[in-house]
Protein backbone atom coordinates (compact mmCIF):
# COMPACT_ATOMS: atom_id res chain seq x y z
CA UNK A 1 0.00 0.00 0.00
CA UNK A 2 1.70 3.26 -0.83
CA UNK A 3 1.24 6.23 1.22
CA UNK A 4 2.58 9.39 -0.11
CA UNK A 5 6.69 8.90 -0.97
CA UNK A 6 5.97 5.15 1.68
CA UNK A 7 5.16 1.81 0.32
CA UNK A 8 3.54 -0.49 3.77
CA UNK A 9 3.36 -4.29 3.01
CA UNK A 10 2.62 -6.91 5.65
CA UNK A 11 4.24 -9.77 5.53
CA UNK A 12 1.94 -11.46 8.48
CA UNK A 13 1.85 -12.01 11.52
CA UNK A 14 3.25 -8.72 12.87
CA UNK A 15 6.08 -8.27 10.16
CA UNK A 16 6.12 -5.30 8.16
CA UNK A 17 8.28 -4.10 5.46
CA UNK A 18 8.38 -0.38 5.08
CA UNK A 19 10.21 1.42 1.82
CA UNK A 20 10.73 4.89 1.64
CA UNK A 21 10.30 5.68 -2.08
CA UNK A 22 12.58 8.60 -2.23
CA UNK A 23 15.44 6.97 -0.51
CA UNK A 24 15.05 3.26 -1.51
CA UNK A 25 15.65 2.54 2.28
CA UNK A 26 13.84 -0.94 3.20
CA UNK A 27 12.77 -0.64 6.91
CA UNK A 28 11.45 -4.23 8.55
CA UNK A 29 9.37 -4.70 11.32
CA UNK A 30 9.45 -8.34 12.62
CA UNK A 31 9.90 -10.38 9.90
CA UNK A 32 8.37 -13.81 10.97
CA UNK A 33 7.82 -16.63 8.26
CA UNK A 34 8.93 -14.21 5.39
CA UNK A 35 9.55 -15.34 2.03
CA UNK A 36 12.65 -15.80 0.50
CA UNK A 37 12.64 -13.62 -2.36
CA UNK A 38 12.29 -10.35 -0.40
CA UNK A 39 14.50 -7.23 -0.61
CA UNK A 40 17.88 -6.91 1.66
CA UNK A 41 16.94 -4.63 4.40
CA UNK A 42 18.46 -1.88 5.37
CA UNK A 43 17.26 -1.43 8.89
CA UNK A 44 15.02 -3.87 11.05
CA UNK A 45 13.71 -3.15 13.96
CA UNK A 46 12.44 -5.82 16.33
CA UNK A 47 10.32 -5.02 19.45
CA UNK A 48 11.11 -8.04 21.77
CA UNK A 49 12.53 -11.27 21.74
CA UNK A 50 9.66 -13.76 21.32
CA UNK A 51 10.39 -16.13 18.20
CA UNK A 52 7.75 -14.82 16.47
CA UNK A 53 9.19 -11.43 16.47
CA UNK A 54 13.03 -11.85 16.53
CA UNK A 55 12.70 -14.96 14.25
CA UNK A 56 16.95 -15.46 13.24
CA UNK A 57 15.89 -17.42 10.62
CA UNK A 58 13.91 -14.77 9.11
CA UNK A 59 16.27 -11.87 9.87
CA UNK A 60 18.97 -14.02 8.29
CA UNK A 61 16.99 -14.11 5.05
CA UNK A 62 16.72 -9.86 5.12
CA UNK A 63 20.39 -9.29 6.29
CA UNK A 64 23.16 -7.68 3.96
CA UNK A 65 26.47 -6.49 4.97
CA UNK A 66 26.14 -3.26 7.02
CA UNK A 67 22.48 -4.27 7.71
CA UNK A 68 21.15 -2.07 10.96
CA UNK A 69 19.62 -4.05 13.73
CA UNK A 70 17.49 -2.52 16.56
CA UNK A 71 16.32 -4.68 19.27
CA UNK A 72 15.43 -5.05 22.76
CA UNK A 73 18.36 -6.46 25.19
CA UNK A 74 16.58 -9.79 25.09
CA UNK A 75 17.60 -10.37 21.40
CA UNK A 76 21.60 -9.71 21.54
CA UNK A 77 22.67 -13.27 22.15
CA UNK A 78 20.58 -14.89 19.39
CA UNK A 79 21.16 -11.52 16.87
CA UNK A 80 25.51 -11.71 17.56
CA UNK A 81 25.40 -14.93 15.73
CA UNK A 82 25.36 -14.33 11.89
CA UNK A 83 28.14 -14.71 9.77
CA UNK A 84 27.03 -11.18 7.74
CA UNK A 85 28.50 -7.99 9.43
CA UNK A 86 25.74 -6.60 10.58
CA UNK A 87 25.34 -3.33 12.99
CA UNK A 88 23.32 -4.06 16.30
CA UNK A 89 22.07 -1.31 18.78
CA UNK A 90 19.94 -2.33 22.03
CA UNK A 91 17.00 -0.42 22.84
CA UNK A 92 15.07 0.43 25.67
CA UNK A 93 11.86 2.47 25.66
CA UNK A 94 11.73 6.62 25.24
CA UNK A 95 14.96 6.76 22.90
CA UNK A 96 15.28 8.87 19.96
CA UNK A 97 17.01 7.18 16.79
CA UNK A 98 18.49 9.68 13.98
CA UNK A 99 19.11 7.64 10.87
CA UNK A 100 19.26 11.13 8.63
CA UNK A 101 15.63 11.59 7.14
CA UNK A 102 14.11 8.80 8.64
CA UNK A 103 13.30 9.42 12.85
CA UNK A 104 12.59 6.54 15.66
CA UNK A 105 11.52 6.73 18.91
CA UNK A 106 10.73 3.86 20.47
CA UNK A 107 7.43 3.47 22.81
CA UNK A 108 6.59 0.61 25.51
CA UNK A 109 4.64 -2.24 24.76
CA UNK A 110 3.29 -4.07 27.57
CA UNK A 111 0.38 -6.12 28.30
CA UNK A 112 -1.82 -4.27 31.14
CA UNK A 113 -3.87 -6.89 32.28
CA UNK A 114 -2.16 -10.33 31.30
CA UNK A 115 1.69 -11.68 32.29
CA UNK A 116 2.58 -12.79 28.66
CA UNK A 117 4.36 -8.92 27.90
CA UNK A 118 5.31 -7.60 31.58
CA UNK A 119 6.58 -3.36 30.97
CA UNK A 120 9.15 -4.35 33.31
CA UNK A 121 10.58 -6.33 30.23
CA UNK A 122 11.41 -2.95 28.73
CA UNK A 123 9.91 -4.28 25.08
CA UNK A 124 9.16 -0.99 22.11
CA UNK A 125 6.65 -0.52 19.80
CA UNK A 126 8.55 2.15 16.94
CA UNK A 127 7.24 5.03 16.07
CA UNK A 128 8.67 5.87 12.69
CA UNK A 129 8.72 9.63 11.31
CA UNK A 130 9.72 10.43 7.65
CA UNK A 131 9.45 13.01 5.26
CA UNK A 132 5.46 13.18 4.70
CA UNK A 133 4.46 9.67 6.75
CA UNK A 134 4.76 8.88 10.58
CA UNK A 135 4.40 5.03 11.17
CA UNK A 136 3.51 3.91 14.52
CA UNK A 137 4.17 0.02 14.81
CA UNK A 138 2.43 -0.86 18.65
CA UNK A 139 4.64 -4.18 18.91
CA UNK A 140 2.88 -6.69 21.36
CA UNK A 141 0.87 -4.93 23.97
CA UNK A 142 -2.57 -3.91 25.27
CA UNK A 143 -4.21 -0.38 25.54
CA UNK A 144 -1.59 1.62 27.07
CA UNK A 145 -1.79 5.51 28.48
CA UNK A 146 1.44 6.23 26.41
CA UNK A 147 -1.01 5.89 23.45
CA UNK A 148 -2.26 9.42 24.88
CA UNK A 149 0.86 10.88 24.21
CA UNK A 150 1.07 10.17 20.18
CA UNK A 151 -2.35 11.89 19.15
CA UNK A 152 -0.94 14.93 18.31
CA UNK A 153 0.65 12.78 15.13
CA UNK A 154 -2.87 14.01 13.96
CA UNK A 155 -2.66 17.48 13.21
CA UNK A 156 1.03 17.13 12.10
CA UNK A 157 0.31 17.78 8.55
CA UNK A 158 1.64 14.13 8.23
CA UNK A 159 -0.21 10.86 7.28
CA UNK A 160 0.04 9.01 10.54
CA UNK A 161 -0.74 5.39 10.16
CA UNK A 162 -0.96 3.45 13.49
CA UNK A 163 -0.75 -1.05 13.09
CA UNK A 164 -2.10 -2.57 15.55
CA UNK A 165 -2.39 -6.10 17.15
CA UNK A 166 -5.88 -7.86 17.04
CA UNK A 167 -6.08 -11.37 17.89
CA UNK A 168 -6.42 -10.82 21.35
CA UNK A 169 -5.57 -13.51 24.57
CA UNK A 170 -1.56 -11.91 24.40
CA UNK A 171 -2.62 -8.45 23.05
CA UNK A 172 -5.54 -6.67 22.00
CA UNK A 173 -8.61 -7.76 20.28
CA UNK A 174 -10.66 -6.17 18.06
CA UNK A 175 -12.48 -3.72 20.12
CA UNK A 176 -9.28 -2.89 22.49
CA UNK A 177 -7.80 -2.06 18.96
CA UNK A 178 -10.05 0.12 17.70
CA UNK A 179 -9.94 2.15 21.08
CA UNK A 180 -6.49 2.06 20.95
CA UNK A 181 -7.25 3.92 17.35
CA UNK A 182 -9.89 5.80 18.91
CA UNK A 183 -7.00 7.12 21.23
CA UNK A 184 -4.25 7.76 18.74
CA UNK A 185 -6.57 9.09 16.11
CA UNK A 186 -4.44 8.01 12.84
CA UNK A 187 -5.03 9.01 8.91
CA UNK A 188 -5.27 5.18 8.64
CA UNK A 189 -5.60 1.81 10.92
CA UNK A 190 -3.96 -1.26 9.94
CA UNK A 191 -4.53 -4.82 12.08
CA UNK A 192 -1.88 -7.36 12.30
CA UNK A 193 -1.19 -10.07 14.82
CA UNK A 194 -3.30 -12.58 13.04
CA UNK A 195 -3.63 -15.05 10.43
CA UNK A 196 -0.83 -17.06 11.51
CA UNK A 197 0.07 -17.92 15.00
CA UNK A 198 -3.41 -16.94 16.30
CA UNK A 199 -6.05 -14.39 15.50
CA UNK A 200 -8.05 -15.03 12.67
CA UNK A 201 -9.43 -12.93 9.07
CA UNK A 202 -12.50 -12.09 11.37
CA UNK A 203 -10.64 -10.39 14.23
CA UNK A 204 -8.83 -8.25 11.47
CA UNK A 205 -12.85 -7.33 9.83
CA UNK A 206 -13.78 -6.63 13.31
CA UNK A 207 -11.19 -4.37 13.83
CA UNK A 208 -12.15 -2.56 10.59
CA UNK A 209 -15.63 -2.74 11.33
CA UNK A 210 -15.00 -1.19 14.60
CA UNK A 211 -12.90 1.69 13.59
CA UNK A 212 -15.63 2.37 10.78
CA UNK A 213 -18.29 2.96 13.47
CA UNK A 214 -15.73 5.34 15.22
CA UNK A 215 -15.25 7.42 11.94
CA UNK A 216 -11.42 5.80 11.55
CA UNK A 217 -10.20 5.02 8.45
CA UNK A 218 -8.80 1.49 9.18
CA UNK A 219 -8.05 -1.34 6.16
CA UNK A 220 -6.89 -5.00 6.32
CA UNK A 221 -3.64 -5.46 3.85
CA UNK A 222 -3.09 -8.37 1.91
CA UNK A 223 0.06 -10.51 2.91
CA UNK A 224 3.02 -10.12 0.84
Amino acid sequence: MKISNVDIKWLGHDGFLIKNLDTKKNIYIDPYNIADSLEKADLILITHGHYDHCSVVDIEKIIKKGTRIIATADCQSKITKFDVPIQLEIVEPDQDLDFGNIKILTIPAYNTDKHFHPKDSHWVGYLIKMDSVVIYHTGDCDVMPEMQKLTGYKHSGKEFVALLPVSGRFVMNPEEAAEAAKILKPTLAIPMHFGSIIGTQEDAQEFVDFCKEEGINAKILNKE
